[in-house]
């Protein structure tokens, strides 16, 4: 039972992983858009910057929740091994 536990945390950590990678990619993703919309001039009336901006800070949380998750799975592994 206990090698179970550890193969089924071993795949959610690899899925998380799989998942942190592809939110940082979204993440450079966005921060381009948003450098290419500073750019364009005032950024008060610049509604791409101000969309792209606060994309940017959704993803920073999702990212961090993302990263509390796999802490959480790998000192789980940690202590059963």
């Amino acid at each position: 039972m206990i090698m179970d536990n550890q193969k089924l945390n071993e795949e959610k950590l690899k899925m998380w992983e799989g998942k942190l990678k592809k939110l940082h990619q979204e993440y450079d993703e966005i921060m381009k858009k948003r450098g290419e919309a500073m750019a364009m001039g005032d950024l008060r009336e610049n509604a791409a910057f101000q969309m792209l901006d606060e994309d940017s800070a959704t993803w920073r949380v999702k990212i961090e929740e993302v990263n509390k998750i796999i802490n959480k799975i790998k000192k789980d592994l940690e202590g059963k091994i």
